[in-house]
């Protein structure tokens, strides 16, 4: 995930939560944040992807793009 956000100039974090979730916050433009879901909606080879919420929030500034 952090690779691709950075190809796409995408910053924010992602995580893997104990019980088997992830969670992310991603800052960028309209266009690289829907090519970044639409990953996030299929997930790497392996992955089953279950569901993915979005929620909109005002952007933070947040600079480089961090695996907490």
């Amino acid at each position: 995930m952090r690779r691709l956000a950075e190809q796409h100039s995408i910053t924010g974090w992602v995580r893997n939560n104990r019980d088997g979730t992830v969670e992310a916050v991603f800052e960028g433009d309209e266009t690289s944040l829907d090519w970044l879901l639409a990953f996030a909606n299929e997930g790497p080879r392996g992955a089953q992807v279950e569901r993915v919420e979005v929620f909109d929030e005002e952007p933070e500034g947040l600079r480089g793009f961090a695996i907490r």
